[in-house]
């Protein structure tokens, strides 16, 4: 069987040196900790994937903004294509986890490299120039 790759989105969230997060309820990452995001639904815009999956996730709204970059994960049951996002939420209320999220939360910039993140995630904001350290 072939894996076709799948188009999805992440949602890089910045506000007052934090970044927003949520730990994932499911799937291959459940227990991670990671920006929101998921699959771009069928007849739907990357903005409005993106948008949506934040609100799903963290209960907040917010507007997208700029593609910061894309990454690839490939493994035995899966191939993401991930396009990752700048959005500016509007108001940086307390996130509520929902869907797929078993938790949510505003994670100050000098502490996101300490949680168990999933794979690349650090390196991937690094590299991005949003955290300064990523051990």
């Amino acid at each position: 069987m072939t894996l076709r790759p799948e188009v999805c989105v992440g949602a890089v969230t910045l506000d007052a040196e934090r970044l927003l997060l949520v730990r994932r309820g499911h799937g291959p990452a459940a227990g991670e900790w990671s920006v929101p995001g998921g699959r771009v639904e069928r007849g739907e815009t990357l903005a409005e994937a993106v948008l949506r999956e934040v609100a799903e996730e963290t209960g907040l709204e917010g507007m997208c903004d700029e593609l910061i970059g894309w990454v690839e994960r490939i493994d035995d049951d899966h191939h993401f294509v991930i396009l990752d996002f700048r959005v500016s939420v509007l108001d940086p209320a307390d996130p509520v986890a929902g869907s797929d999220a078993a938790e949510a939360a505003w994670v100050p910039l000098v502490d996101v490299a300490d949680l168990n993140l999933v794979e690349g995630l650090a390196e991937f904001l690094h590299e991005h120039g949003i955290l300064d350290v990523i051990t």
